[in-house]
């Protein structure tokens, strides 16, 4: 799903010989059967389940009624880490957003649509769109916790003031933790137990919001940049790259 590159899926093609690091592979099962995902796999697909491979299967036998679709990783917004830590996820079609997606894929892999059309692009651009927010809600319910936990429940009344507050390029680990009434150093303890950083966390919505911007409208890398919150746009244009492997121009161009 390039952009420019069509969104149909492909079903039981070969597998890029010695891997691919630069797709996610998500599959949806079109049957009304269960079926193995490949012949000896203990990783079995219920009608409409899906599975997100994050990488290339050994041999890259898949059923047939498996249909696949290969997701540029730098549309993703899920760490690279998280994305390489499990080769295999199942996900049940029925629970979650998945159950909004699963059908949504099913339909699209039996479509047949124009690759270079305006509206081929935007869909596919769309559906990775749709692609992430699945991601996000699986690595948010594999790193939840105890959700009756204060301090579980503190850290997301935390991430949701980042969230609101993105745009503040003042904004710091010092005045988070004045907004909430505790201490830097346990500020930075909340965000550990979930696997991050606090400078991290924010980097990473900021760039979410900008990559966004940058699809939508038509404004420079700079302001973009700096109403997000971002100072120096050459950092922004450094880290920018370092996470999506392109830089904000050559995103900008692409999805335009």
């Amino acid at each position: 799903m390039l952009p420019g590159d069509g969104c149909g899926p492909f079903v039981n093609l070969p597998w890029p010989a010695g891997g691919d690091d630069r797709h996610l592979h998500l599959g949806v099962n079109l049957s009304d059967e269960t079926v193995p995902l490949h012949p000896g796999s203990p990783h079995v697909l219920g009608p409409g389940d899906l599975v997100v491979l994050g990488t290339v299967p050994p041999g890259g036998d898949v059923a047939g009624e498996v249909a696949f679709f290969r997701v540029p990783r730098f549309l993703l917004d899920v760490p690279e880490e998280a994305l390489r830590c499990a080769s295999v996820i199942r996900v049940s079609g029925r629970n979650g957003l998945a159950e909004c997606v699963s059908p949504f894929l099913s339909t699209l892999a039996r479509t047949s649509r124009p690759r270079d059309s305006a509206v081929g692009r935007r869909l596919a651009l769309n559906t990775a769109d749709l692609v992430a927010l699945l991601l996000s809600e699986i690595q948010e319910d594999d790193s939840s916790g105890d959700l009756a936990d204060p301090a579980h429940d503190l850290l997301l009344r935390v991430q949701t003031h980042i969230q609101e507050n993105l745009a503040d390029s003042g904004m710091s680990p010092d005045s988070i933790a004045r907004a909430h009434h505790i201490s830097v150093r346990y500020l930075h303890k909340l965000f550990q137990t979930s696997g991050t950083t606090v400078g991290a966390w924010i980097r990473q919505h900021r760039l979410a919001a900008c990559r966004l911007e940058l699809r939508r409208h038509r404004r420079s890398v700079a302001v973009v940049a700096q109403s997000w919150g971002f100072a120096s746009p050459s950092h922004f244009s450094r880290v920018f790259r370092q996470t999506y492997g392109l830089s904000p121009k050559q995103w900008q161009n692409s999805v335009l």
